[in-house]
């Protein structure tokens, strides 16, 4: 089987990446060959990942005191365009150009990749719980698998489609189900979410082929870059300097600009390099683990009985889609 190694865009955002090499700046001491001491950095890389995007929920919601989900995703496609863009000069130059052919589709793929993914994870979190969102994560790696069959990147096994169809059926169950805080909006910010899951999953999966010939962080830049024709539709009449916003919304934001959107990219990149893809997939537990936890402890959310049962199962179901037998097509 080929390795879909995991990672989170977005929240999330993710941040999940496929990733089938290195990219262009592989060395011969990185890659799952690596000595136990790269290994180890590459572990740590992952930790200080899964934390960075795992907080992100949290300091999304303090954030919403002032800023509106559409600033804040405007905020970091301009941010990420330039500060990802620069890495990526900077480390790789000329080698990061795209053909015109791979351009193309790279500016489809931001699309789903970063403007719609972004704005359906932040709308859908404004609306909904933070709980909630980290519940519903799992489903980027299970809608992946799924679509990849689809597209004959994998063949299907009954074992991962029972996974498939475990972890789906819990998350409409979570997405439409009645807990301690539901509402109409909670429902709708949900179901929000749940395609963020799947327009990321579009995106990895379709990003496949460009990965392994630019590497991840490429690709994660150009994406970004291509996206910020959409600013102005989505974030052209907001405010982005909100009057009065108290500091800790300035606070929020700049983690959410430093940490999801650029620290965990560049170390996500590092760890790839040095981790086999296949053993990563593992981190999407403690990043939901970290989402969930927090929201408990810093936001006083609920974790209502139903909540528990459909999370237990969306993680069940995961597991069986990233864990059990099956073969990629050659």
């Amino acid at each position: 089987m080929r390795s879909w190694g995991v990672s989170v865009p977005e929240p999330p955002p993710a941040a999940y990446h496929v990733r089938m090499v290195d990219g262009p700046a592989k060395t011969p001491r990185t890659g799952p060959g690596a000595g136990p001491e790269e290994r180890a950095k590459g572990y740590a890389a992952l930790l200080v990942v899964q934390l960075a995007f795992g907080l992100f929920a949290i300091f999304g919601k303090w954030a919403f005191v002032d800023f509106t989900p559409q600033a804040i995703v405007g905020w970091r496609i301009v941010f990420g365009s330039a500060a990802l863009g620069g890495a990526v000069l900077w480390s790789q130059g000329r080698r990061a150009l795209p053909t015109a052919r791979d351009l193309v589709l790279l500016a489809l793929l931001s699309l789903a990749g970063v403007a719609v993914n972004m704005v359906l994870f932040l709308e859908g979190l404004r609306r909904s719980t933070a709980v909630n969102s980290g519940l519903i994560m799992p489903m980027i790696p299970v809608f992946t698998f799924g679509l990849a069959v689809l597209v004959r990147h994998e063949r299907f096994s009954w074992t991962r489609g029972i996974g498939i169809l475990v972890a789906l059926t819990a998350a409409l169950g979570l997405a439409l189900g009645r807990g301690a805080e539901f509402s109409e909006s909670t429902r709708t910010g949900n179901l929000m979410m749940v395609a963020n899951a799947f327009a990321y999953s579009l995106y990895l999966v379709f990003s496949r082929p460009l990965v392994a010939k630019y590497g991840p962080l490429a690709v994660t830049a150009w994406v970004f870059v291509l996206s910020l024709w959409t600013v102005p539709l989505f974030a052209g009449d907001v405010a982005w300097i909100p009057d009065h916003a108290a500091p800790r919304s300035w606070v929020s934001l700049a983690y959410i600009l430093v940490f999801p959107t650029l620290v965990a990219y560049l170390l996500n990149a590092y760890a790839l390099a040095r981790v086999a893809a296949s053993t990563t997939a593992v981190f999407i537990f403690l990043q939901s683990l970290i989402t969930v936890s927090s929201a408990i402890l810093m936001l006083g959310e609920a974790m209502t009985s139903q909540t528990l049962i459909c999370g237990a199962l969306v993680f069940a179901g995961t597991a069986l889609v990233l864990f059990g037998p099956a073969r990629s097509r050659a």
